[in-house]
């Protein structure tokens, strides 16, 4: 617990100070809630440049640090309406971290969050363990964007917190961030209107959904678009220019799918409606931002590159993932009844007549949340929604569901927006805000959370397992109170694989079993006529010494390769 709320708090603390220091050197001394999505994209862009210098990660984490004091020391007497700010984004980072937090309250312990609903972290932890210690991996001779992995291993260092607590305490952080970034939006509105729009933004029902399965990735470039749009909404060029930065090294060249499209949507219909001039100062702006988004992202170019042949691409692979079906775009709109977004409707305690209630609720109010931002010259938003609409739309036709589902979830908090921002003094409002809350609330309560430590040693065996057929003897706890079936079963996919209690195997050799993998509590073998064969703490493998008989009663783990699918 105290190793996730430390990174948790470093991560936030470190994203607002670097973040506001760095739009202060761009000449605004008020503070500005853009502040959290700028500083974690620099915290991504720093770790990554430093991940890999001498140190395993030290040199990330003191970077970290003296960049932090240095922002903090720059600030600290030209930072203008700081207790203001306190002020308004005190109660909402405490309620966006409680609400955060739901899911280790409901499983009673913290650990991988999502384990039996998206196996992907195994492979984020194992690229990120071999990242720390100066390791090539399969995702990063691909290509993979490991901004936040980078941020990981600073954290592991810097703390002296483990992996596990890493990821969960980057993944709790970006909640609350995206939240503190939605007050962009509604920071003059009064307190009581303003704190559960603000929340609702920033952990919509999607959003929350992704956050239930682990997936950091895609909740950090959700929070990357709102702000984007958000800056251009501001006339912020060098804050958006550095949150595209921090989009490359999460979500690689797709990341900037949305933010170009943003960009080049609300330039047109900036310039349509306007005298059709840009003044030189504007140009001389935008021609500022360009250079320093490329200058940021130079050194990724040829990683990208590498990423384009990344196997999620590919239309006629794997393309469910751990999806069951297309999902439905409706789930955007922040009203759908489910613990699981991937059920139907229906499928769920709630009858289907409850989602599409909810569906054309959310549709109405969107409709005529577009019309009223229309008229209020919203163009920033509106070009955010429609630029994610048309990535929602060539994911569906020339994708997969599993990059569609994920357009789905970018998308969500700019359409909350687009809902909230112009009815929020009506009661209509209310009402959405109370069943978009309870539907968000409903996905976090229903998220699993897996072990509370991670060894890739378990992953490594997999190759000297074959096609099994193996035992595996886990502790109990593990198997009935940290998903441990899932997340073992994941580990070691490929061949035949039984899971048991440690407690339970007995001292009967188990027929059919050619190899079993227990924990290095002991050097005595688990049964007669097994000798050690390898030991990779914290566990031993053990080999039958003479030929196997008796058939396997060992399911084949044929599960999916990982894919950590950005769309």
């Amino acid at each position: 617990m105290i190793g996730t709320y430390a990174a948790a708090l470093a991560v936030s603390v470190a994203s607002l100070a670097i973040g506001q220091a760095a739009i202060a050197l761009c000449g605004r001394r008020r503070w500005s809630w853009l502040s959290p999505a700028v500083g974690l994209a620099l915290l991504c862009a720093v770790c990554w440049g430093t991940v890999r210098l001498p140190g395993e990660g030290a040199v990330s984490a003191i970077v970290l640090l003296l960049l932090s004091a240095a922002a903090v020391a720059y600030l600290w007497s030209r930072l203008e309406g700081g207790g203001e700010a306190l002020r308004i984004g005190a109660p909402v980072a405490a309620i966006a971290l409680l609400a955060a937090s739901l899911p280790f309250a409901v499983e009673g312990h913290f650990g991988i969050l999502g384990t039996s609903f998206n196996p992907d972290m195994s492979q984020h932890l194992l690229a990120t363990d071999r990242l720390a210690a100066g390791q090539g991996s399969q995702l990063l001779h691909q290509g993979y964007p490991l901004g936040p992995h980078a941020i990981v291993v600073a954290l592991n260092k810097g703390l002296g917190i483990g992996l596990v607590q890493g990821f969960g305490g980057l993944t709790v952080a970006i909640a609350v961030l995206a939240s503190l970034t939605a007050l962009a939006a509604f920071a003059d509105k009064p307190a009581l209107l303003r704190i559960p729009a603000a929340l609702v933004v920033g952990l919509v029902y999607m959003v929350a959904s992704y956050f239930a399965q682990g997936a950091f990735k895609e909740t950090m470039q959700a929070l990357f678009v709102l702000a984007f749009a958000l800056s251009l909404r501001e006339r912020q060029l060098i804050p958006a220019a550095l949150i595209a930065a921090g989009s490359v090294y999460t979500y690689s060249f797709p990341g900037l799918t949305w933010l170009l499209g943003t960009a080049v949507i609300w330039g047109a219909v900036e310039w349509l409606g306007g005298t059709r001039v840009l003044p030189a100062g504007r140009l001389r702006a935008v021609l500022w931002a360009v250079a320093l988004f490329v200058l940021l992202v130079a050194p990724e170019i040829p990683r990208m590159i590498d990423f384009h042949s990344f196997e999620t691409f590919d239309p006629h692979g794997p393309g469910l993932g751990n999806l069951f079906g297309q999902i439905s775009p409706f789930e955007a709109l922040g009203i759908w009844p489910s613990g699981d977004f991937r059920l139907a409707p229906g499928d769920g305690a709630v009858p289907a007549l409850g989602y599409y209630l909810g569906a054309a609720f959310g549709t109405i109010l969107l409709v005529y949340g577009a019309v009223l931002c229309w008229r209020r010259r919203e163009t920033a938003l509106l070009s955010g929604l429609a630029a994610a609409a048309l990535a929602y739309a060539a994911a569906r036709l020339g994708g997969t569901p599993y990059t569609a589902a994920k357009a789905v979830e970018i998308a969500a908090p700019l359409a909350t927006v687009v809902i909230v921002l112009p009815l929020l003094r009506r009661p209509v409002a209310w009402l959405y805000l109370l069943a978009a809350a309870g539907c968000s609330l409903l996905a976090l309560a229903n998220a699993p959370v897996g072990p509370t430590s991670y060894s890739p040693a378990l992953a490594e065996l997999r190759s000297a397992l074959g096609e099994g057929p193996t035992l595996v003897l886990a502790p109990r706890q593990l198997l009935e109170d940290e998903h441990g079936t899932p997340y073992i079963s994941w580990e070691l996919r490929g061949g035949r694989v039984c899971i048991e209690a440690s407690d339970e195997a007995g001292g009967r050799r188990p027929a059919g079993v050619r190899f079993v993998v227990a924990e290095a509590e002991s050097r005595r073998p688990p049964f007669a006529g097994f000798r050690l064969d390898r030991v990779a703490p914290p566990y031993i493998l053990w080999r039958r010494t003479g030929p196997v008989h008796g058939k396997s009663r060992c399911p084949l783990i044929a599960v999916r390769q990982a894919r950590q699918g950005t769309p």
